[in-house]
């Protein structure tokens, strides 16, 4: 189990912007050299590369040519060669045991020339991880509109073991609610779709006048909205991780949703929807208490009645389903929370009898 502490340092950034670009044009050329390659070995790499940049960059540490020859070729093996990954003149370094060392709060980093030191200011909300796990390694990441370096503190624990499955809950993620649980609970994100037309507005607003001080201003507005919807994420993630009884959160297996045309005005719905990292949150705070985040398939999740199972698109209009062959009705992200449930208990309970089948093979009962 891994967590990142994010902490501002008083390192002098005119000091690492050198190292930043250089290393940047070091993940590219692994980058390049892994396309026309056509492969992320890193054995390879080292041997096609390694001597010719130490000559080329004399001045970076050959640790650091060597973990940003990882983190290069990791890129590309997690996109698989469908996509080219680069990194800007600014993007963040990762550090590891061999070009950094951290005693107590005195952070040491690697540089071009003498390594620099500070002394780090832990938020006491962070202290029991930052002194009671294990350090792994640390990003450092450079802050443009601030003119900052952070610097993100790796740690890593032993995952607390998974308690026995005690009550499930299913949850539909949708665009007018953050999240409806199968027990009734709804968390609007009214809030949120209000800050992002309002943001939307000022956007426009401002990029339509053009002058400096508009410029200035965009700036400064710049990541504002994607911190509130954060914020708002960490929230509901935390409400729902720590109820009680539940020990199984069952979601839809939404990945992919964004690769169908459905107009324009939807598409801009979906890709300022934050379903993605809602998921990655619940999921490291259930992990941290003992408890799961499982995933179905959506399929007919919104038009399948929870109490009968007809399944009909009739079923549903806009926010209201009812069933057309039951009449049963319900908020139709009440009726998909419930479906998503039921489908997870009824897997749950196919692998049960199939796994006693295996193991069983010839047990027949008779019912009397």
């Amino acid at each position: 189990m891994l967590r990142t502490i994010s902490v501002p340092t008083d390192l002098d950034p005119e000091h690492f912007l050198p190292l930043m670009k250089q290393c940047a044009r070091i993940f590219n050329a692994h980058v390049d050299w892994a396309l026309e390659q056509h492969s992320y070995n890193k054995s390879k790499a080292h041997e096609a590369l390694y001597m010719q940049l130490r000559q080329a960059y004399p001045d970076i540490p050959s640790a650091f040519i060597q973990a940003v020859r990882d983190t290069a070729l990791e890129a590309v093996k997690a996109t698989q060669f469908e996509r080219t990954p680069r990194k800007k003149s600014t993007s963040a370094l990762r550090y590891d045991k061999r070009t950094m060392t951290l005693r107590g709060d005195q952070l040491t980093l690697a540089c071009i020339g003498k390594r620099a030191k500070t002394i780090l200011n832990i938020p006491d909300y962070f202290r029991d991880i930052y002194e009671t796990w294990t350090f792994k390694g640390a990003t450092l990441a450079y802050q443009r509109h601030k003119r900052r370096l952070w610097v993100k503190l790796v740690f890593e624990s032993l995952t607390p073991d998974l308690r026995p499955e005690d009550e499930v809950q299913g949850i539909d993620r949708g665009l007018y609610h953050l999240a409806v649980t199968s027990d009734g609970q709804t968390h609007s994100d009214a809030k949120v779709r209000a800050v992002q037309r309002r943001h939307l507005y000022n956007r426009r607003t401002l990029q339509a006048k053009g002058t400096r001080s508009a410029k200035h201003r965009l700036r400064a507005m710049s990541g504002r909205e994607q911190r509130f919807s954060k914020d708002v994420n960490h929230v509901v993630s935390k409400r729902l991780a720590t109820q009680m009884n539940v020990t199984t959160f069952v979601l839809e297996d939404l990945s992919g949703i964004r690769n169908k045309r459905r107009g324009k005005k939807m598409n801009k719905w979906l890709g300022s929807w934050p379903f993605h990292q809602f998921e990655q949150f619940l999921a490291y705070k259930t992990e941290a208490l003992g408890k799961r985040v499982v995933f179905i398939d959506p399929c007919y999740t919104s038009q399948k009645c929870s109490y009968c199972g007809h399944i009909d698109k009739g079923n549903r209009h806009k926010s209201h389903f009812q069933c057309v062959r039951c009449g049963f009705s319900a908020h139709a992200d009440l009726n998909a929370a419930m479906n998503i449930r039921d489908a997870h208990l009824l897997s749950t309970t196919v692998r049960s009898v199939e796994q006693a089948v295996v193991n069983q093979p010839y047990v027949t009962s008779v019912l009397g």
